[in-house]
């Protein structure tokens, strides 16, 4: 008997990402779906079938592999939740609005904050309004439920004296000196460090080129002489391998953002920081510092790779109320 394309599950997924419900419902010999199946959904697709459909289509869009993991992530935490607080879910037509505030509202009691909720709702609205789109379901749960407030965040960052002390401490190792100075130095993300390519150093020239920003947006930033000799030193040791990633761990593989996050840890810890720390802060510094000293929120808005101008404002603002510290301290 011919197999028609909606016999595979691989090949239905790929042609069509709804089809990816319904690919182990699917019949053969071109007769029509069975009862319960329209616009190539099934009914009886569980929670996990449809989340990975849903995965595959922002793959299709090109979304950011590090959105696709963080929904994949929100999801994953959603339905397992499903599982243990309401065993009649099987489907996502099965899940109602209470289900959603109830998990928002656990979350809460876990301690998980306002910014971190609202990012999980977005992750599992984008999912059912997905579902909802493809038909499969009359209305989105999520759809009406309110996004948790947002705590106001102060931003974390250190003073010179203390990112003074952690490069200090890191001397010794070239790489971990390389990887606190071009943090300090650019202002990039965690993501994008580790993403960084020996093909994207321009030396000569004095620039970083990042290729795998938030948003696969590309864009270049000056090097200066601190982070090009940090640089430098780093290369002079670096361990000979055919992976082309700036920093390695020490099995020579490209080195985690999980790595990166313990080694920043390590040594905030070291130099005596008590305050909250981690690599954004360092990405704080660097656009507090920028910002203090006059910087256009234009250019600081092209360093950071901020899509929006509003998010580079806060850094503006700050560094107008340490303007304004500092001539009331050195008033005459």
């Amino acid at each position: 008997m011919p197999t028609t394309e909606i016999d595979s599950p691989l090949v239905a997924t790929r042609s069509n990402p709804a089809s990816a419900y319904n690919a182990a419902h699917a019949t053969s010999g071109g007769q029509n779906p069975p009862a319960g199946v329209h616009n190539g959904f099934s009914s009886t697709a569980t929670l996990e079938a449809t989340r990975e459909a849903f995965l595959r289509a922002l793959e299709a869009k090109n979304r950011a592999a590090g959105t696709i993991r963080a929904y994949n992530t929100d999801l994953s935490q959603f339905i397992a939740w499903l599982r243990e607080n309401n065993l009649t879910a099987k489907t996502p037509a099965d899940v109602e609005k209470a289900d959603v505030t109830e998990h928002l509202a656990n979350l809460g009691q876990q301690g998980i904050t306002g910014l971190s909720r609202a990012r999980k709702l977005a992750a599992i609205r984008e999912f059912f309004r997905f579902l909802e789109g493809y038909g499969y379901i009359i209305k989105s749960p999520a759809a009406s439920v309110e996004t948790p407030k947002k705590e106001k965040n102060v931003r974390a960052f250190l003073r010179p004296e203390e990112y003074t002390r952690m490069l200090s401490l890191a001397g010794a190792n070239p790489r971990d000196y390389a990887i606190l100075q071009v943090f300090l130095q650019t202002g990039v993300r965690v993501s994008e460090l580790c993403n960084l390519r020996l093909s994207d150093l321009e030396l000569e020239g004095h620039t970083v080129h990042i290729t795998e920003g938030k948003g696969m947006t590309a864009r270049d930033i000056e090097l200066e002489k601190k982070g090009i000799q940090a640089i430098k030193n780093w290369l002079a040791v670096r361990p000979q391998t055919l992976d082309d990633h700036l920093f390695l761990n020490y099995q020579c593989e490209p080195i985690s953002e999980r790595g990166v996050r313990k080694l920043v840890v390590k040594y905030k810890n070291m130099a005596g920081i008590t305050k909250k720390a981690s690599c954004h802060s360092l990405r704080h510094t660097f656009a507090s510092y920028k910002a203090e000293r006059g910087v256009s929120p234009f250019q600081l808005q092209q360093w950071l790779g901020h899509a929006n101008l509003n998010t580079t404002q806060i850094y503006v603002h700050m560094g107008r109320q340490n303007a304004r510290k500092v001539m009331e301290a050195t008033s005459l």
